[in-house]
């Protein structure tokens, strides 16, 4: 797939992998905006580490025109610290403590980015999406298989937070009010409200945060139940829908890259770049 932009465009590539498909455009960082149409995959059966990270670079290498130096960034379903895969549910035992950056940069031959991929969906949502001028604690929810969350304070992400797995009344709450409970106990729309009513004035209680921003595919239907929620917090849909894991992944890896790149030409400075 050809890339359609300007030479003068910052471009970096977002991968999404998830436990059923792998995803993934090059994202113009000005805009957000993918700038080729999305290329997926089915994830590999079984998703062995191995052939993940080849799938991965088959997307990758879908893209005709790429800069070689473009960065790449890629999510995971699970706890990520410094390129480490800590868990992945849905891909399978294999991924715990799998160092899957070291593994993708063998792969692909480029600097790579590894992310959870909530956290990768909260950071373009609070970068381009409705949260793009909300300055202080921005907490975003990712409703559907499970509850995925991002918290962002002042644009600067705070990874792997997995609020998701509060206990309420001495219940995790992704077992009552994830979109895929709603499904499955086919719930009223003021039925599954009531259990996000709960959840989401425990996160207000906990953190007093400035806006929530509610993601997953179910946000589309956000008029159905997010006017029904009583909160002091704004709570807005994401605007990214599906395109935000693969977007924040990219501005996520430009970050990391342009952070490398100081690192090498003032070594042991301690910069720092806002994410």
């Amino acid at each position: 797939m050809s890339i359609a932009t300007s030479s003068t465009t910052p471009i970096a590539v977002g991968i999404d992998v998830g436990g059923t498909g792998i995803k993934g455009a090059p994202v113009d960082l000005e805009t957000g905006r993918l700038v080729a149409q999305r290329h997926r995959v089915p994830t590999p059966r079984p998703a062995t580490p191995d052939a993940v990270c080849a799938s991965v670079a088959e997307v990758v290498g879908s893209f005709d025109g790429l800069d070689p130096d473009a960065p790449i960034g890629v999510t995971f379903p699970g706890p990520v610290k410094r390129g480490v895969v800590s868990l992945a549910v849905n891909l399978g035992e294999a991924w715990r403590g799998f160092d899957a950056r070291t593994h993708l940069e063998s792969a692909l031959g480029r600097v790579v980015h590894v992310v959870n991929d909530a956290d990768a969906a909260g950071v373009a949502e609070v970068h381009y999406g409705d949260a793009a001028d909300t300055d202080g604690l921005v907490i975003v929810t990712t409703l559907g298989t499970g509850i995925g969350t991002a918290v962002v304070y002042d644009g600067r992400l705070i990874p792997n937070s997995e609020l998701g797995h509060l206990e309420i009344d001495g219940v995790d709450i992704e077992s009552r009010a994830a979109n895929s409970v709603r499904e499955r106990e086919e719930l009223s729309w003021p039925a599954w409200s009531a259990r996000l009513q709960d959840y989401y004035s425990h996160l207000e209680f906990l953190f007093s945060p400035d806006l929530f921003v509610v993601g997953g595919g179910v946000s589309k239907k956000a008029h159905m139940f997010l006017p029904k929620l009583r909160l002091r917090t704004p709570i807005v849909p994401a605007r990214l829908l599906n395109t935000a894991g693969i977007v924040g992944a990219a501005r996520l890896a430009a970050a990391s890259a342009a952070e490398r790149a100081a690192q090498l030409d003032h070594p042991g400075d301690g910069v720092r770049h806002r994410q």
